[in-house]
């Protein structure tokens, strides 16, 4: 068996809903697709419809996409981590954010079809769906948040503390995109810390 396999299932599941039985987390592991991504490469590009869920098991990801000429970065993910373009996914239509390995990855892809498949027969399954999708919507929501409400230090401040593998490991021209800042803002305030 795929011990990363096994690490990457337990890891988001219990982050998601911990109390999954291990028939649950069987089912979940027999339907993944292993992938191994390069760093640079593209998981899926704008203008395609995303067909899976994506559990990050090695590695870091980054969603992002192009607005006047610029790349804006959406969301990091790394491992333990789940990335989905939901309204792609939900709605079967192209995307337009991109998925990028900043590091060699390892990825498994849960194609959408076969979960709604399970949701249909596993109570669990169902449950752990609805528990990624509203830990996505309220990501978003904090997100956004904080862009309307918080200081460019307040933004840094949050991410240092909350998810401090995106500040040691992303480019920080990533991580500058992400907070809506210019390198220069990110500069200032990390020297202000």
């Amino acid at each position: 068996m795929d011990t990363l396999l096994k690490e990457t299932v337990d890891t988001i599941v219990n982050s998601r809903y911990p109390g999954m039985s291990s028939e649950g987390r069987k089912l979940l592991k027999e339907v993944l697709v292993r992938k191994e991504i390069e760093k640079g490469e593209i998981l899926f590009e704008e203008g395609q419809v995303c067909h899976h869920l994506v559990f990050v098991g090695k590695g870091m990801m980054r969603q992002f996409y192009y607005k006047n000429g610029k790349d804006v970065t959406e969301h990091f993910s790394y491992e333990g981590c789940t990335l989905i373009c939901i309204e792609s996914t939900l709605k079967q239509e192209p995307t337009r954010l991109m998925a990028e390995a900043l590091e060699a990855s390892i990825v498994y892809l849960l194609p959408y079809e076969k979960l709604m498949r399970l949701t249909e027969v596993s109570w669990e399954i169902n449950m752990f769906y609805r528990k990624v999708l509203e830990h996505s919507l309220i990501v978003s929501q904090v997100k956004a948040d904080s862009w309307r409400f918080e200081t460019a230090r307040e933004r840094y401040n949050m991410l240092l503390h909350a998810h401090p593998e995106i500040i040691k490991r992303a480019p920080l021209s990533h991580i500058a995109s992400y907070l809506l800042m210019t390198p220069e803002t990110l500069s200032r305030v990390r020297a202000g810390i």
